[in-house]
C-alpha cells in the first residue's frame, strides 16, 4: 500500500442540495404540464423522467455526521478523504461512505492465564481506554480495527507478564514487579500497546492492570509462602526489639545500682526476658517466695 496520509475535506451544504432536489421533483412534474403543447406528451414524459431521476440520485449524496463521528470517503476504490465536521452535507452520490466513530471506548479484558518471568502461572486482566486517531489507517491498514485492538491487547498483556515477576519472593533483586510496580508497570503497558496499535491508527488514552492474582492451582501454596515470609519478617522485628529492651534493662540496672547481678543471674534474666518478649502468648509468671538464689 502506498504511503497515503489521512486528509480532511469539507463537503458542500446538504440543505442546499435538499432544496434543489425538492425543486427538481416539483419542476419535473410541473414543467412537462406547462410545456406539453410545445413538445408533445412523449417529450414531456422524457423531461419528467430525466429531472425526477436526477433529483432522486442527488438525494443519495446527502449525509449527516454526528458529534465525534466521521465518514471515510472512497470513489471507485480511490481514497477521497475523511469528513469529521458535524452537520448535514452533500457529496457525490456515487462516493462510498464508511462510518468511523471517534469516541473514546473502553476495553475491559477478561483475566487470562499467563506465565510471569519466573514461570509462575498468574491471572491478569487490563482495562484499556482507546479511540481512533487516524481514520485512514483504521479503515484500510487493518482488516477489522476493533478485533485488532482485542488481539493486540492480549498480546501486549502476555509480553508484559512474561517480562516481570509477579512479586519479589523468588527474585529479591527485581526492580519492577507486577504487583508492586504500580504506575510504572501501567506506563510500560501503555507504551507497548501504543506501539502495537499505531499501525491501525489507534490512540491509547489510558491502560492499566485491573486484575492480578496467582492462578488457582498455585494460589494456596503461594499464599502460605507469603504468610510464612510475613511471619519471619515479623519475628525478626520482635527479636530485634526484644534484644534492644534486654540491653536497655541491664544497662539501667547497672547504672542505677539497683541490684548486683553476676554472670549467671544475668544469663537467667536475659533468658526469661527473651521468653516473655518473644512469646506468642502472654507469660504466666511464677512468684518466688524464697531468696533470689532459690
Amino acid at each position: 500500500m502506498k504511503n497515503i496520509q489521512e486528509k480532511y475535506i469539507q463537503p458542500g451544504n446538504g440543505w442546499l442540495m435538499l432544496v434543489l432536489s425538492i425543486l427538481g421533483f416539483a419542476g419535473g412534474i410541473l414543467l412537462p404540464i406547462i410545456f406539453t403543447a410545445g413538445f408533445g406528451w412523449s417529450s414531456a414524459w422524457y423531461l419528467l423522467l430525466t429531472i425526477t431521476l436526477i433529483s432522486f440520485i442527488s438525494l443519495f449524496g446527502l449525509m449527516v455526521i454526528n458529534p465525534n463521528e466521521s465518514k471515510v470517503l472512497t470513489f471507485f476504490g480511490k481514497y477521497v478523504g475523511t469528513v469529521v465536521d458535524n452537520g448535514f452535507f452533500m457529496i457525490n452520490p456515487f462516493i462510498v461512505r464508511k462510518n468511523i466513530s471517534l469516541k473514546a471506548r473502553n476495553l475491559n479484558s477478561d483475566p487470562i492465564k499467563v506465565n510471569d518471568k519466573m514461570g509462575n502461572p498468574i491471572m491478569i486482566g487490563v482495562v484499556l481506554v482507546w479511540r481512533v486517531k487516524d481514520t485512514f489507517k483504521a479503515c484500510f491498514a487493518v482488516d477489522n480495527y476493533e478485533k485488532f485492538v482485542d488481539i493486540q491487547s492480549e498480546a501486549a498483556i502476555r509480553s508484559l507478564a512474561g517480562s516481570y515477576p509477579y512479586d519479589d519472593l523468588e527474585d529479591e533483586h527485581a526492580d519492577i514487579t507486577l504487583r508492586s510496580g504500580g504506575e510504572e508497570v501501567n506506563d510500560l503497558l501503555e507504551v507497548s500497546l501504543s506501539e502495537r496499535l499505531d499501525i491501525a491508527g489507534i490512540e491509547i488514552i489510558e491502560a492499566r492492570i485491573s486484575y492480578l492474582a496467582y492462578a488457582p492451582e498455585i494460589a494456596s501454596a503461594m499464599l502460605q509462602r507469603q504468610q510464612a515470609t510475613a511471619i519471619v519478617a515479623a519475628r525478626h522485628k520482635i527479636v530485634e526489639g526484644a534484644v534492644s529492651m534486654v540491653e536497655m534493662a541491664l544497662q539501667q540496672l547497672s547504672e542505677k545500682e539497683i541490684i548486683e547481678l553476676d554472670e549467671e543471674k544475668k544469663a537467667a534474666m536475659v533468658s526469661n526476658l527473651m521468653v516473655v518478649l518473644t512469646s506468642d502468648r502472654a507469660a504466666s509468671p511464677v512468684i518466688n517466695t524464697g531468696s533470689l538464689y532459690q
